[in-house]
């Protein structure tokens, strides 16, 4: 009976023994960490302008050519539209004639006015209808200014003028060539204008880190044209709106370009340090399951394992920054597994 028992009991403890895993874990505490965001780039020009003709009308000279610096306001291409001139003949004579007669009635006016004068000599009738008449030929006369003026308006579109100091990058048309506004007559714009002396490093940055990255921001930055050179910006413009597609948020920086080795276009690897403001939940990087469900980490209580949710924050080359419902002293496995369900015994 004696040896019944003590077996019984044995055989209790090997099987309480087999159902508790010997697991390492570790305390949770609160740490710093800093993290450099590695994310690519790309520069663009501050200013850049595709330039159409507002006429339709033929390239007559051009200026510039590919690659020419120009200045705000010089003239960069001569366009010819006979039909323009023929139209600015017609609206300068109308003008001319309208104001002839308008000098005439006002001139007719003076006369009966001053002839009125004395009473009995002509009567407020005519006087008024004189005075009508040379209104009317004013009005006339300032219509045909007006239509002049905007016909001269527009014989100027047959200048193209920089809108700005920069570099023509790219230019789509040849002498004689039928040119017009955008969908009529020009598929391509005549030139396309740059601003590459200042130039803008445009960065998706990922949603988990937008809220750690703030105007003024250092970063630095390399081109695979120049591997051997570093080049550095700051943070200056914050889009305030996640893309929905990339589920990020658009970062500018100015970056100066008086040398002129960084050209638009260029792809970036951009260096973005996130340095430690807040002590915060540091767990090792295996200590995180990622599953489909979502990312956990394991805690141990009471001898049990329970999963905890968490989202990750900033990343270093060994530790993440996680939240969730977790506090100071936790004990969390070490390298936790899918295997391990809810309330395993854990040693």
């Amino acid at each position: 009976m004696l040896e019944s028992c003590t077996s019984t009991a044995v055989t209790e403890k090997k099987q309480a023994d087999s159902s508790s895993v010997k697991i390492e874990t570790f305390i949770l505490k609160k740490d710093t960490i800093s993290t450099v965001l590695n994310l690519p780039g790309e520069l663009i020009a501050e200013q850049q302008v595709d330039l159409y003709a507002k006429i339709s009308s033929f390239v007559k000279s051009m200026q510039v050519d590919i690659g020419s610096e120009v200045k705000k306001g010089a003239l960069l291409m001569t366009l010819e539209a006979p039909e323009m001139s023929s139209q600015v003949a017609a609206a300068k004579s109308r003008l001319q004639s309208q104001q002839a007669i308008y000098s005439a009635s006002k001139a007719s006016y003076n006369r009966l006015y001053e002839t009125s004068k004395t009473p009995g000599t002509i009567s407020s009738n005519d006087l008024e209808q004189a005075q009508a008449k040379m209104n009317s030929d004013l009005a006339q006369y300032q219509a045909a200014q007006a239509a002049y003026k905007e016909v001269g308006s527009i014989a100027s579109y047959l200048e193209i003028r920089a809108p700005f100091n920069g570099v023509i990058s790219a230019r789509n048309v040849n002498l004689g060539a039928y040119v017009g506004p955008s969908g009529k007559g020009s598929e391509s714009p005549l030139f396309t204008l740059q601003d590459q002396q200042n130039l803008r490093l445009a960065v998706a940055v990922p949603e988990v880190y937008t809220g750690y990255l703030k105007q003024g921001h250092a970063a630095s930055f390399t081109v695979k044209s120049l591997p051997s050179e570093k080049f550095t910006a700051q943070v200056k413009r914050k889009s305030g709106a996640l893309d929905l597609r990339l589920r990020a948020e658009m970062v500018e920086m100015d970056v100066p370009n008086d040398s002129k080795k960084l050209l638009p276009g260029m792809v970036a690897e951009v260096h973005i340090p996130l340095p430690a403001v807040t002590s915060t939940f540091i767990v090792p990087r295996n200590a995180l399951l990622d599953t489909s469900e979502g990312l956990f980490v394991i805690k141990v209580m009471d001898n049990k394992s329970e999963k905890i949710a968490v989202k990750k924050g900033r990343e270093s080359a060994d530790k993440i920054e996680v939240f969730g419902e977790l506090k100071t002293g936790d004990r969390l496995i070490q390298e936790p597994s899918e295997e391990m369900p809810n309330g395993m015994i854990v040693k």
